[in-house]
């Protein structure tokens, strides 16, 4: 019997090195999704021979920060973090990139994501025909199902628990949806604020400081008052 090593990684199917070498050849940035039973995290990478560099990353979390209120890892949730990542890649300067799924599948869920990614001007290579329409994407089918359940109380309860206890109705879903995409695409991202304040730092005056100053003004403005 003829033994044939592998590679450790191939073994535990965690990478596939010819797309992986694909990846290094081309030196464009590149970008993942993984997606959890609760959440879905991407970034945006620059591979390296020593390793890959994280230009940016998003996690369905930070759509709270946003007004999100629905699930964090259905289809809307991945489109809108695929859009928020976009928009970081953006402002750190990476405009171009590839999907890299691995051994990943390319499911509709990653499709989503993909999509958000390319709605917020990030040039990647990608077939219309594979992503997903905007009815499934804005949580259409979400809505369409809970006026299905409306006339039975008890099953529209259980169903939509989480969303209800969280303040949204299921039937507003689309609307909720274009809220927080209109949000995201307006309102700087919180990575990018921090920059700017870091870059542009207010100075704290001191209780001393103030005091001085306060003084000075009162002095200023009775001395015109005599002339």
């Amino acid at each position: 019997m003829t033994y044939i090593n592998t590679l450790k990684r191939i073994r535990q199917h965690k990478t596939n090195y010819r797309k992986r070498s694909a990846i290094l050849i081309g030196r464009r940035p590149f970008i993942t999704t993984k997606i959890s039973s609760q959440n879905i995290s991407a970034q945006t990478l620059q591979p390296t021979l020593t390793g890959d560099v994280v230009i940016a990353s998003a996690h369905s979390r930070e759509l709270i920060q946003y007004g999100w209120k629905g699930s964090m890892n259905n289809m809307p949730a991945c489109y809108l973090t695929g859009l928020l990542l976009g928009k970081k890649s953006m402002e750190k300067g990476s405009a171009n990139a590839v999907l890299y799924t691995g051994n990943d599948a390319f499911t509709t869920r990653v499709a989503a994501c993909l999509k958000g990614i390319v709605d917020s001007g990030i040039n990647i290579p990608v077939s219309k025909e594979s992503l997903p329409d905007k009815d499934r994407l804005s949580g259409k089918h979400i809505a369409q199902y809970a006026n299905l359940l409306k006339d039975n109380p008890e099953k529209y309860n259980s169903r939509f628990s989480a969303l209800i206890k969280q303040g949204l109705r299921p039937e507003d879903y689309p609307r909720h949806f274009e809220e927080i995409r209109i949000r995201i695409l307006d309102k700087p991202s919180p990575e990018s604020k921090r920059l700017n304040e870091a870059s542009n730092p207010v100075k704290k005056l001191s209780k001393e400081e103030l005091h001085n100053g306060f003084m000075s003004k009162l002095k200023a403005s009775s001395k015109g008052d005599n002339e």
